[in-house]
């Protein structure tokens, strides 16, 4: 029997924070574009949607977060371009059915390792939504560059956070002094930590984290500079466990 889960107050659910931006504390770089990066940590995700293709192997994702999509703000700028026909069907839920140009396969094959969603087709649903909005940039382009994002967050503090605290509670305090260890002082204020709680063990684990990113990344050659010039949010969940892989 598979679980039921509710959200906190001050938890974000995957579903209710897909196209939240950062919040308005403070303004971002003069004339830069502004991005969300959502990701989330994968088996804390599994645990709350267990039949999705990419749950059915409970070791998949150790040690490493997972691309759910990178949004272009503000949060409306979706569809861009998209027939009505597309939308109805995104909306649906029918991902599988959506006409998306074919990825070159050096970037697919990079794809797929951060994105376990691609077996659930979820780089359709998020090329179709916000991968159209993303300026001038092809399907390639804008997944080359969430791969390199991801890359960046995969290979960081945060990542060894996680890693290193499987099954134990970390705070956003933790969270975001790991993130600051790498990219300096204040970019932890650019995350926002989204929770979901086991209704059955009570556990509250941490399944997502969105952050705001601002300026080019296609130039960037840290992820640094992109966070510093974003926005401040809302810390979001205060807490939660780091779900570890395998059903709990």
């Amino acid at each position: 029997m598979f679980r039921v889960f509710t959200s906190l107050a001050l938890a974000v659910t995957l579903s209710a924070c897909s196209d939240a931006g950062p919040g308005n504390a403070d303004s971002g770089g003069a004339g830069q574009t502004e991005y969300v990066l959502a990701f989330s940590w994968h088996p804390a995700f599994c645990e709350t949607a267990p039949r999705k293709p990419e749950c059915r192997d409970a070791d998949e994702g150790r040690g490493r977060f997972s691309l759910h999509g990178l949004w272009p703000q503000p949060g409306s700028n979706i569809y861009c371009g998209v027939s009505a026909a597309e939308m109805e069907t995104d909306k649906s839920g029918n991902w599988r059915a959506l006409d998306v140009p074919r990825i070159a396969e050096p970037v697919w094959q990079k794809l797929r390792a951060v994105m376990p969603g691609t077996r659930s087709s979820l780089h359709k649903h998020e090329w179709i939504k916000h991968g159209t909005c993303y300026g001038d940039g092809d399907i390639d382009t804008y997944y080359a560059h969430s791969v390199k994002l991801m890359d960046w967050i995969n290979a960081s503090s945060l990542t060894y956070l996680f890693d290193a605290n499987l099954g134990r509670r970390v705070t956003g305090k933790d969270i975001r002094d790991a993130f600051q260890r790498d990219f300096g002082r204040g970019t932890g204020d650019r995350l926002r930590i989204s929770c979901k709680r086991d209704a059955d063990s009570d556990r509250q684990m941490i399944v997502e984290i969105t952050l705001g990113l601002a300026g080019d990344i296609n130039a960037a050659t840290s992820l640094a500079p992109l966070v510093e010039a974003s926005p401040e949010t809302d810390p979001g969940c205060p807490d939660g466990i780091v779900d570890p892989p395998g059903f709990q």
